[in-house]
């Protein structure tokens, strides 16, 4: 029998609705790319398990004594279509040029591959002027296309690679020569091992000081393969070792919090391989909640 709602205790799913005069307004996509993953996967739509994750939690964040449910409205603008095929850019450009002005879009993904298609639809034809940061154990530098590849693909497309900061990057999860490809280019790198002594809060800021540099808008890759595998058994990528949820959750709080930040995704997770818990869907739910809260901390 299904509990009784509560008035008191709204879900973080009534966030969703109309915007209101006085709030700040966050969109959300989802990009449910999958085919050309390097490790197969299903084809179960993650940005529909993470919707529904988002009712298991309310609109109160705890730390800064607010209601996201007086501050934020969200615009659910739906999933692309058939983004891994022909025409999937063009489709993804075209649903995100139905958004509403906003301080941030979320991206429910999808692989890896994600990343490259919200990054240049949103960027149009100013990709150059954007900054990337990206928290993942991966360099996503690989050759051809694959959600092992976007970064690479979004540097050849024209954004700088001085402008990329990729922060987790993991031992025994990236190759030599894909490595020196990466530092030939620009990009820097922030190694999973800083966490050991130093704070989120600060390697975020750290990273926004490189992506965002310019003073141009910066795009967020949460891929949650950084996180260790027992936090995230639905990220094939993962390995054991990573982050802990908390230390993703500090970092995306921090690093979304900047108004450089205009969009922000959360990809790599298959919900056919989640524990039967649903740890690795609860956790990328809770980092969309996460950076809409951090939206509330610009003005504060």
């Amino acid at each position: 029998m299904p509990a009784t709602p509560d008035p008191k205790w709204p879900p973080a799913t009534s966030l969703v609705g109309p915007g209101s005069e006085g709030r700040a307004t966050v969109a959300v996509v989802g990009v449910p790319t999958f085919a050309t993953s390097v490790t197969p996967r299903s084809s179960r739509s993650t940005p529909a398990a993470l919707r529904d994750a988002l009712a298991r939690y309310s609109t109160w964040a705890t730390s800064d004594g607010r209601d996201l449910a007086e501050l934020v409205s969200v615009l659910d603008a739906g999933d692309v279509a058939d983004p891994d095929g022909d025409g999937g850019l063009e489709r993804t450009r075209a649903l995100c040029a139905t958004l509403p002005a906003r301080e941030l879009t979320v991206v429910l993904g999808g692989d890896n591959a994600a990343t490259w298609h919200a990054l240049r639809a949103l960027a149009g034809d100013r990709l150059g002027e954007f900054g990337l940061v990206t928290l993942d154990a991966h360099l996503d530098f690989r050759e051809g296309r694959s959600n092992g590849s976007p970064v690479r693909q979004l540097v050849e497309a024209g954004l700088v690679g001085a402008r990329v900061c990729q922060v987790g990057l993991a031992d025994f999860s990236n190759s030599a020569p894909y490595a020196r490809d990466a530092r030939a280019a620009g990009l820097r790198a922030v190694g999973r091992e800083r966490f050991y002594d130093e704070r989120p809060e600060d390697l975020a800021r750290e990273a926004l000081a490189i992506a965002g540099a310019h003073g141009g808008p910066v795009y967020v890759d949460v891929d949650l393969d950084v996180a260790d595998r027992a936090v995230v058994p639905g990220c094939p990528g993962s390995a054991p070792g990573g982050l802990s949820a908390s230390e993703v959750r500090r970092f995306v709080r921090e690093v979304a919090a900047s108004p450089q930040v205009v969009a922000l995704d959360v990809t790599e997770i298959d919900v056919a391989l989640d524990a039967p818990d649903e740890r690795t869907v609860r956790l990328g739910a809770l980092v969309v909640l996460e950076a809409i809260a951090a939206v509330t901390r610009r003005a504060a």
